[in-house]
Order: C-alpha cells, then structure tokens, then sequence
C-alpha cells in the first residue's frame, strides 16, 4: 500500500518557488512591518479624500502601492497554508497576517467610506480637473456606486476591524478539511488496499474504470462526510447569515443583489445562467447517462458512476512532462508570445504538483502583482488532469498579461468572467487532441474530456449553484440552515436535474460540503458564464483566425477595467441574451451525439 508522503519527502521539481515573492520567513516578516509603518503614513489622507481630484488621485496611487506589497504577503502566506495546513507554522504565519489585514483593513476604511460620501458634483469636477484619475474609474465606480447600501464610517471601521472574525466560517471549513478528516482505505476490485483522501477521491478514484473501488472509495468518503456534516453545516450556517444579515442591514432587495454587487452582474444575467442551462441541459444529460448504463452494462448509473470513463478500454495516462508537451502545442494558436509565458510557468516553478499529506485539494491559481501567478494542483499521471492543469495555466496567462498592461486596481475581472481564460485553454486542448488523432477511440476519449470540462462546468459547479441559490432563498425566509436542511436541498437540485436517468441515494445529499466555493460569495454560477464565452470565443479563433486571438488577447490584457458585458464584448460576443447559453447547451448536445454514432 503506497503511502502518501509528507511534504518535506516530496521531490522540490514538483513544488512552487516562493522566492519570488520572499526568500524567507524573516523577510515575510520585516515587509509586513514595513507595510505596517506604510499603512501609518496613509492616514494623512484621512478627512482630505475629497478635498480635490488631485488629493484623490496621489491618495488612491499611494495606496495601491502598499497593496501591491500587501497582496504579495497575503499570497506568500497563503500558498505556505495551502501546501501543508499540518504544519504549525505555517498556520501560525497565515494568521498573523490575518490578524495584520483585519487592523489594516479598518485603518484604511477611510478610503472607501470618503470615495462613496462624495457628492454628484465632486465625482464630475475630480475627474474633469484631475484626467490622472480616469485611471482609477474602475475603483472609484466600484465604491461610489454602492453609496447608498454604506453604514456610517465608525460601523464600516468596526466591520473591517471584525474581519479576521467574519471571515471565520471559511478558514474553520478549509482548516478542518485539510486536516481533520481521515478516511478509511479501500479494496479495490481484486481485494488490494488502498488508501483514501480527498484528493484521491475527487482526483483519482472518481474516475476509475474499477466500478468495485468507485462504490467502495465513495462509501469510505461519505462514511466521513457523515460525522462532520453537523459540524459543517454550523460553519456554512454562519456564512448564510452573515451574508442575509449583512444585505438586510445595508438596505438591498435582497442578499443575491447585494453578492451580485461586487460582480457587476444584474440578478437577470445571474438566474439566466442557472435556469436556461439547468432546465436546458438536464434532457441531454440524461441522454448521456444512458449512454453511460449501457456502455458499462450497469443495472442503474449510480451518483458516484457518473464521472467513471465511458470507454475502458481506452483510459490514458500522461506524465506531468507529456501533460507539459501536449499543453503548450495547442495553445500555440495563440501565438508565441502568450505560448512563452505559458513556458515560465514551467520553467520557473509556478506550479505545485505533488500530493503530501496536509495539501489543499482541488486546484487553483493566485496571481500576486508584484511576482508571477502560482498554480497549485495535485498531479495523478492522467491525461485529464491537463485539462486541470491548462485551466489553472488559462488563469495565469491572463492575469500576467493583465499584470503587465493595468495597473493593480485595474486587473481583476468580474467573478463573471473569470473562468472565461481558463475554460478558453481546455477547449484549445481538446480541439488541438481532436485534430491530431485519427483513432476512433481517442477521438472517443476526447470528445470525454470535453464532456468532463462541461460536466464540471455546467453540471457540477451549476448544480451546486441552484443549489445555493435554494439555500439563501431559505435563509432569508428564516428557516433554520440545518445539516438536513442542506442535505435535503442539494437532493432535491440532483433528483430535479438526473430525473430517473440517475439512482440518487441519500449520500449524495452530502456533496454540498465539497465545496469551498459556498465561502466565495456567488461564485459556482461563474463558472458556467465563463464556459458560455470561451465556447463562443474559441469558435470563432478556428472559424476566424488571427483577429478573434487578438481580441480575445485584447480583453486579457483589459483585466477588470470595464463591467462584464463590456469586457466579453472587447472579445466579440454578446451576453443580454439567452442565445450564447443555449448555443453552449446545443453543443453539449452535439458532442453527446457524437459519441452515440461512434459508439454505434
């Protein structure tokens, strides 16, 4: 039974390199002191915020200056929790920066409190008699837009004083995931032991074309799940109520509007995305799981059979250096420049890869300004796991172009489209995959990628967006958020999409507590937008060529400076309506399609 390693056993090639952010613990250190002093020397700007346009410009300027170094401590301390929460210090230094954001972010309260008081007349004179600040109207909108939902100045200091508290539920969730569960091992079809993790599950065993180490992988997973859901369901309580609490308080219509806020996202464009493809989608799916029973020979496609390959038979494997290969050659239709950064990354050691015991599961991308983006993701040596790492390299091609282009303040998209770049670079992947194999059963095997960058996107993350949709509507009718509350509800979304396509039992119900995105505000329904663009956008880069990648190039590089719906249009597409989403519905259904005839 092979072990999982702890991490100072695991091979350095496979870990990130943090020096470009700190060599040290005791440089991480000195900057968070110097930071300190910094933060002491804006407050000179308090009460003079809106004493003029040039006064806003220089205070603005100097602030993003400390938040660019403040960015890169909270990343450093981050990435350090993020590889090993077994370890003390690292959890001790993730805390301490904590500590230092909360006093911080009341410190400088100031700024978002004097930029939403100003006055119709001041907003139009700052910008008229300062063109400098046209640069900053992205951050300046940003806050002066939510004016009227502000609580008066010592409330907003005494809530950024309390954030170390408010943002609780979160830490609490990821702490105890990564660190207190422990699973039971596993006999897999020919009676060997296996151990069980989270990331084994969600990464390995999900997948596995052994129906025996599915079923019993999952029946050890939710054993697990099951002694915690009380326990989780308390902390995901928490985050509910803080957030029903919050929209109350501050005066919005309701709690959607005021999550949707900080996205630039209308609550019409937000259900658009749940109900046209959960309602749209769930025939096609259904046909795609009979295609599934009867490739199998399954009596019933069981909840935890969905994600098993279709085709077994044909289940390849790729070393993290093939997955390297294969990634770079079918991003080169974007040109070398973007195809060079995207080889930095390997180069240089942006990506964690290995698995250790104390790891965060899952994968993700963190793009500090002031050094390079890191990518931290848990490599299994198959080839669907470059299709995770080429998402995660989609993140970080666009925020080191945006990087490069914006300033700081400039760079961050709405949650709408974030998952647009990284959504665009699978289905480079699966294209250039398709186009350079002609046997059938690859062909097969890569439709299913497609199908798994889909089933994650407008299935797994979708579902688990309807299904917290239902919970804060709950909420907000006073209903208790109970483990059984939330079992229930993620039953009810499930049962409602697979129909009598899928055999749903009872621990299903427990998948809610997978997610760490339900500590994100809205963010699962993103990902879906995102896919609904970059199926658009990469259509028209084959259909197009060269105008539609530098367009799309174009909003890479735009970051966060314009809303949504300006942004996908800088790429060439149009969001106000059903279409885009109902095209990417249908072409769900032609690849569904596709596999029936090649099965034939």
């Amino acid at each position: 039974m092979a072990e999982r390693l702890k991490r100072n056993e695991v091979d350095v090639n496979m870990t990130w390199n943090t020096d470009a952010l700190f060599s040290s613990t005791e440089a991480f250190n000195a900057t968070l002191e110097d930071v300190k002093s910094k933060v002491e020397m804006l407050k000179r700007y308090k009460g003079k915020l809106t004493e003029s346009g040039k006064i806003l410009f220089e205070a603005i300027e100097a602030l993003e200056k400390v938040m660019i170094v403040f960015d890169a401590l909270g990343t450093y301390a981050g990435l350090n929790e993020a590889i090993d929460a077994t370890d003390n210090a690292f959890q001790e230094l993730a805390m301490i920066f904590d500590s230092t954001a909360a006093k911080i972010g009341a410190d400088l309260t100031f700024f978002d409190n004097e930029i939403m008081a100003m006055t119709e007349a001041q907003y139009i004179a700052f910008f008229k008699d300062e063109p400098m600040l046209e640069e900053y109207r992205a951050y300046i909108d940003s806050l002066y837009e939510q004016k009227q939902y502000k609580f008066n100045d010592a409330t907003e200091e005494v809530l950024a004083a309390l954030s170390e508290v408010t943002e609780a539920p979160y830490r609490t969730y990821s702490v105890s995931k990564a660190t207190d569960m422990q699973f039971d091992s596993v006999l897999d079809g020919e009676g060997n032991v296996l151990p069980n993790s989270f990331a084994l599950f969600e990464g390995k065993y999900e997948y596995c074309e052994d129906p025996a180490l599915r079923k019993n992988a999952y029946e050890s997973f939710n054993k697990t799940l099951n002694q915690y859901k009380n326990t989780y369901a308390s902390v995901y309580s928490t985050e509910v109520t803080k957030h029903v609490m919050l929209s109350k308080l501050r005066g919005y219509e309701n709690v959607t509007q005021m999550l949707l806020k900080p996205q630039k996202v209308t609550e019409e464009m937000y259900h658009r995305q749940i109900d046209v493809i959960y309602n749209e989608l769930a025939p096609h799916m259904r046909k795609f799981a009979g295609l599934l029973k009867e490739q199998l020979g399954l009596d019933k496609v069981h909840f935890y059979d969905l994600k098993a390959p279709l085709d077994t038979t044909f289940n390849p494997t790729a070393t993290y250096e093939e997955a390297k290969d294969v990634i770079l050659k079918s991003l080169a239709v974007m040109g070398e420049d973007y195809v060079a950064i995207i080889e930095k990354g390997f180069s240089e050691r942006w990506i964690d890869y290995a698995d250790n015991i104390g790891k965060s599961t899952g994968a993700f991308c963190a793009s500090p300004y002031a050094a390079h983006p890191y990518i931290l993701t848990t490599f299994q040596n198959n080839m669907r796991d470059a299709f995770t790492l080429t998402h995660e390299l989609g993140h970080a091609g666009h925020f080191y172009l945006a990087n490069k282009a914006q300033r700081m303040f400039n760079t961050n998209p709405s949650m709408f489209n974030v998952e647009a770049p990284s959504t665009m670079n699978e289905m480079l992947l699966g294209r250039y995959l398709l186009n350079n194999n002609d046997d059938p059963k690859m062909k097969k095997w890569v439709i299913l990628q497609f199908m798994g960058t889909y089933y994650h996107n407008f299935v797994t993350h979708l579902l688990e967006a309807a299904y917290q949709r239902k919970v804060y509507e709950h909420a907000e009718k006073g209903q208790p958020i109970t483990a059984k509350l939330l079992c229930d509800t993620t039953l009810e979304v499930l049962r409602g999409f697979w129909g009598d396509a899928v055999e749903i039992d009872e621990d299903a119900g427990l998948t809610w507590m997978r997610q760490p995105h339900y500590y994100m505000g809205l963010y699962p329904y993103t990902y879906s937008a995102g896919l609904t663009a970059s199926t658009a956008c990469s259509q028209m880069i084959y259909e197009e060529g060269q105008p539609a990648v530098d367009r799309w190039l174009d909003m890479l590089k735009t970051g966060g400076k314009l809303k949504p719906l300006e942004l996908l249009k800088v790429a060439g597409m149009d969001l106000t309506t059903d279409e885009p989403v109902q095209k990417a519905v249908a072409f769900v259904d032609g690849l569904i399609d596709q596999l029936i005839e090649l099965y034939k």
